[in-house]
């Protein structure tokens, strides 16, 4: 991994043991010199699996093949390899990614369509496949139970690029007063702009929770993670997320919809562990100094209120301002215009900081950019813009995150290849 980014956080979390799940990584050779560049999670028979992926049109062939094993609700094991993307690599490809599924189907005696596939890293390179299978039966013969203590570290580490620390999150939730308990890694630093970047995460559950109910709760969960962040406004090929639930915890009332009164603790934890990883990927964007949360309010419609946010979020003007500490906040009401949404610019007030920057249609009387600049220099940034369509009370929101852009950036993906 690279020099570890300003933001990171100070330790791998201790991540809760999730009965039912086992796991293993390795160096199989994807990679230069050696570094872990495959894992895979065994699951418990009888476990249920939900996913969103990314929304481009030249997806990869482990998003294509997900999405028709998900169809089934059902799975066994989830393979991730690192360094390759497989992605635009013709129908070479595609075999790779079933040679991928049936060699672990055929070590755990289960079919191909129960076996999850991810790939990461560079795009348009063939995968060397015979590494990965080769490799495969002996990593399966060696997952360990999720309760050893550095076993999720390493999976992280297994499944990052240009990462510069591993991400993970978990926490406990009540199912009807039963506890269960959720786990999750991502990888993620460039290439962020999920639509479901390069963005994997895969979180697990030890509750019982049929695939059509993990659907639901992933979807709306996603939303309001993974899908408000963005690193540099590309959205990845390959971009995956998958919410696993083995059934093996402790035995809680039965649920058979999402709407179920019992499930409201477990959606608010899933929430904390989703967001939590979507906050570390944003923290470990490349060449990133600075977090950064924007809210919006007095938009026409939540909708119109994340395309307004985003195109703040996504504006190199504003980034590199935020970059410098340079308090230049007409690149913000740049970014509002831009978007093409409802607003009255005559209303709009642009908030740095908690401190009000514009009021009818100008910079605020008496208005002093020392305070504001103050606050850009931290590692911590809050915008908040109003943009004056409707009244707060009955107007649309948004939050999103992202990072500043530097030099590092450049430097990151101008030596990707090297």
């Amino acid at each position: 991994m690279s020099k570890i980014s300003p933001l990171a956080p100070k330790r791998f979390p201790k991540l809760a043991a999730i009965e039912g799940v086992s796991l293993a990584s390795s160096a199989c050779g994807i990679k230069a010199s050696m570094r872990s560049d495959l894992m895979v999670a065994v699951l418990a028979p009888g476990s249920k699996v939900a996913g969103v992926f990314t929304k481009s049109l030249t997806a990869g062939p482990t998003v294509r093949w997900c999405r028709d094993a998900l169809s089934g609700g059902a799975i066994r094991a989830i393979v991730v390899n690192s360094g390759n993307a497989n992605v635009f690599t013709g129908k070479a490809g595609a075999r790779d990614v079933s040679a991928t599924a049936a060699m672990t189907a055929q070590v755990l005696g289960a079919k191909p369509s129960d076996i999850m596939v991810s790939a990461t890293g560079v795009i348009g390179e063939r995968l060397p496949i015979a590494k990965i299978t080769r490799a495969l039966p002996g990593l399966i013969g060696d997952v360990a139970a999720s309760s050893r203590a550095d076993i999720w570290k390493k999976a992280a580490e297994a499944i990052s690029t240009t990462d510069t620390y591993p991400k993970g999150a978990s926490t406990q939730a009540k199912i009807g007063g039963k506890v269960v308990n959720l786990s999750g890694i991502a990888k993620g630093s460039g290439m962020i702009a999920p639509n479901m970047a390069t963005m994997l995460a895969y979180v697990f559950t030890d509750a019982k929770l049929p695939a059509p109910v993990l659907q639901s709760l992933l979807r709306d969960a996603a939303e309001r993670s993974f899908n408000a962040i963005t690193v540099d406004s590309d959205t990845s090929t390959s971009d995956t997320v998958l919410l696993v639930a083995t059934g093996a915890g402790a035995a809680h009332k039965p649920i058979t919809k999402a709407s179920d009164p019992a499930l409201r603790d477990f959606k608010r934890k899933l929430d904390e562990v989703m967001l939590d990883l979507a906050h570390q990927i944003i923290r470990d964007g490349e060449g990133a100094t600075k977090f950064i949360t924007i809210d919006v309010t007095g938009a026409a419609s939540n909708r119109a209120a994340k395309v307004i946010a985003m195109s703040i979020a996504n504006s190199p003007l504003v980034k590199t301002a935020f970059a410098a500490g340079d308090a230049n906040w007409g690149r913000i009401v740049m970014a509002v215009g831009k978007a093409g949404e409802k607003i009255n610019a005559d209303k709009l007030a642009i908030r740095v900081g908690g401190i009000k920057i514009t009021e009818n249609g100008a910079a605020r009387k008496g208005y002093k950019e020392a305070p504001v600049a103050r606050h850009m220099k931290g590692k911590n940034i809050d915008v908040s813009v109003n943009v004056g369509a409707k009244p707060v009370k009955q107007s649309g929101t948004a939050r999103v995150w992202t990072c500043d852009l530097t030099h590092g950036y450049i430097s990151i993906n101008a030596d990707y290849r090297s």
